[in-house]
């Protein structure tokens, strides 16, 4: 039977989401945990592949297993997972259900605090500097006339194309924080923050509106600024067609 898993996580202690050779990440972690539980080897296959110190509200994997799911699955996991991982739901799926090719849409946040707050700073980006919103959000916009992001993609991707969806994209200022809401069929690794930090570069007056285009139209990643630390990004939410989760287990 296949199964998809809703989890959540705060990235700060990972090196990031994917498994890798010597390395504590999500989904090492989550598999850990599982095959621990059900006493047989249970690999995952994660929805959305968030980098070292992302964070993430909601993201799912999917897994197949012979025996039945045991029947406290969902508390005896989260009894063996860290306190920075939890497991909110599980599905029962159709066998092709895949969770990363099913999803329809990905929804990112990243937050900047213009004060200083310790409660805040493994969760957003503190950034104390005048920021014209205006040219924010006119650049927010801007992305949705393109479907090339070449330019936001980081070095060493392997992907079969550069071209992406954004359905929505805006930031909302509030009294001490500015946040930006992405939407989009599907990212470039290191896609959200590049342009997170160039449209920074605009709203700051170092990069004109021109420019950002320019920089778009480049489709090279020299003119994107990734600098943006990760605790500012969140994973919000991973969308899949009606009905695809109706089958709650636990």
């Amino acid at each position: 039977m296949r199964y998809f898993i809703e989890v959540a996580y705060k990235g700060s202690s990972f090196a990031g989401f994917q498994i890798q050779d010597n390395a504590n990440t999500v989904q090492s972690t989550i598999d850990h945990a599982i095959s621990t539980l059900m006493r047989t080897a249970v690999v995952t296959t994660g929805s959305s592949r968030t980098d070292a110190g992302v964070h993430a509200l909601q993201n799912f994997l999917h897994f197949d297993i012979e025996q039945p799911l045991h029947p406290q699955f969902l508390y005896k996991v989260n009894a063996i997972l860290p306190p920075d991982v939890v497991m909110k739901h599980v599905y029962r799926v159709p066998d092709d259900a895949h969770s990363r090719f099913a999803a329809l849409s990905r929804s990112y946040e990243y937050t900047l605090y213009m004060h200083k707050d310790p409660f805040l700073q493994d969760r957003g980006y503190f950034f104390p500097y005048r920021l014209d919103v205006g040219l924010l959000q006119e650049a927010a916009a801007v992305l949705m006339e393109y479907q090339n992001f070449m330019t936001f993609s980081k070095r060493n991707t392997q992907v079969k194309t550069y071209n992406c969806n954004i359905m929505s994209s805006a930031w909302t200022a509030g009294e001490d924080r500015i946040v930006y809401n992405v939407t989009a069929n599907r990212f470039l690794r290191g896609m959200v923050r590049g342009m997170v930090g160039t449209m920074l570069r605009v709203g700051r007056g170092k990069l004109s509106m021109q420019g950002f285009r320019e920089a778009i139209e480049s489709r090279n990643c020299v003119n994107a600024d990734f600098a943006v630390p990760p605790q500012g990004l969140f994973l919000m939410q991973v969308n899949y067609p009606d009905g695809l989760l109706s089958d709650m287990v636990q």
